[in-house]
């Protein structure tokens, strides 16, 4: 074909004709539904659930039943003190009954731990959400930047084309030298190149979205644009004082602190004596060879036993292993106090970035806009000069360049203040 661009620009226009567009909040709930780090996050609170409801079971009482028979063959010792070759055999059963009384407080810490491990749970299973949710704002803005500057190479190569076009003409008609032609040829070349790099470009940031959301298939996959948004800039500290309030993020490390501090308690009650009841209930069956034995059911009534009992356990020494474990429970609370603090100075670093990057690119927009219409005008008057012959391919060349020079730079002052102006108010409602 002539001029592959046209081949190109109908592969794009088909593309985007047949794909269903996906919204930034379709895609950011398809993801979080799909994440597999989520998903992950999900089954730890299910787990901790299962930990606060096992830690509670721990007041119930306990009971078994058991049941066992024995055969003894040869020589045994009979109630005579002497040794005999007799056969016997044993059969028993019995059920006992264990209530806990006082513990020690290990139950009740027990507890208050796992409901503290379990809202720490909790919040991570959201700071995994919202983590996902920036990913996907990020690469979304991506996508649409990256689609923004292939229509820009587009256009470019559209002109190239007119411009090959009206040089073949002025060439046929001997107007121009040849060689004019020649870098017309060469300068669309390049534009072409420029719209397969940035439809390659694009197409792998669609890629990267799709993968993002967990897709199995990229195709047909497409996102719709979004309007510009040019909200007033909050301070950093603003942001982040609102952020700590309610960062799922900096939350679940202050109740990782917190289950820490129950662990400690929890750890100490190994020096606390425990209190019990015991109960139970049994009866044996027993036969010798050689012997009238007295029938199955007379057994049973006459060796039935109960028995009530308490069971007091005071801790007198146990190889240190409560103050050992008291000790490493302080350690495991000084390590979530370090990540706490490292979660903090993360967020803010982050608010920070985020607002320093969206004045600056606030700034090159505002510039950008003012030399691409600079630019603009710039071309269209050194074009109506060239047309006219009172300029040189070069000086066309050259405006052209600049203009797509300025608008690359405004496209992508435009993606970056939009991406820094996005994550600022999320992190200051989230």
């Amino acid at each position: 074909m002539k001029y592959p661009i046209l081949t190109a620009i109908a592969l794009a226009a088909s593309i985007s004709a047949t794909a269903s567009e996906w919204t930034l909040d379709s895609c950011i709930t398809y993801a979080v539904d799909n994440n597999i780090t989520v998903r992950s996050r999900a089954i730890d609170k299910m787990t901790g659930e299962y930990n606060v409801t096992e830690a509670k079971d721990g007041f119930l009482p306990q009971l078994a039943a058991s049941a066992s028979q024995s055969f003894n063959f040869g020589r045994g010792l009979t109630s005579q003190n002497t040794y005999a070759n007799r056969n016997t055999s044993n059969f028993q059963w019995g059920a006992q009954l264990s209530l806990p009384i006082f513990q020690g407080l290990s139950a009740i810490r027990q507890t208050d731990y796992a409901k503290a491990s379990l809202r720490a749970i909790v919040e991570e299973y959201e700071a995994a959400k919202e983590n996902v949710t920036l990913n996907v704002i990020a690469q979304y803005l991506q996508v649409l930047y990256c689609r923004e500057l292939h229509e820009v190479a587009i256009n470019q190569a559209e002109l190239s084309k007119t411009e090959l076009e009206r040089q073949q003409g002025l060439l046929e008609a001997g107007k121009i030298p040849e060689i004019d032609m020649l870098n017309a040829e060469s300068q669309l070349a390049q534009d072409e190149l420029s719209v397969v790099t940035t439809n390659n470009n694009y197409v792998m940031a669609l890629v990267d979205l799709a993968q993002l959301l967990q897709l199995e298939d990229v195709e047909g996959f497409s996102v719709a644009p979004l309007a510009d948004e040019s909200g007033f800039l909050l301070s950093p500290d603003q942001v982040y004082a609102n952020a700590l309030a309610h960062n799922h993020g900096v939350i679940a490390q202050r109740e990782r602190i917190n289950a820490a501090d129950k662990y400690i308690s929890l750890a100490r009650t190994g020096m606390i004596p425990r209190l019990s009841f015991n109960a139970g209930v049994g009866s044996s069956y027993y036969t010798v060879s050689g012997f009238d034995s007295q029938s199955f059911g007379g057994q049973m009534k006459d060796n039935f036993n109960t028995y009530l009992g308490l069971s007091l356990n005071i801790p007198i020494f146990d190889a240190f292993s409560t103050r050992n474990a008291v000790r490493k429970a302080k350690v495991q609370k000084l390590s979530a106090q370090l990540q706490y603090e490292s979660t903090r100075t993360d967020l803010f670093k982050a608010i920070q970035q985020a607002y320093y990057e969206a004045t600056g690119a606030q700034k090159r927009l505002e510039t950008g806009i003012v030399a691409e219409h600079a630019t603009e005008q710039t071309f269209l008057a050194t074009k109506e000069k060239y047309n006219l012959g009172r300029a040189t391919p070069t000086d066309y060349e050259t405006a052209k360049t600049n203009h797509l020079r300025a608008v690359s730079e405004r496209v992508q002052a435009k993606y970056e203040y939009m991406l820094r102006t996005r994550i600022l108010d999320f992190y200051n409602r989230h």
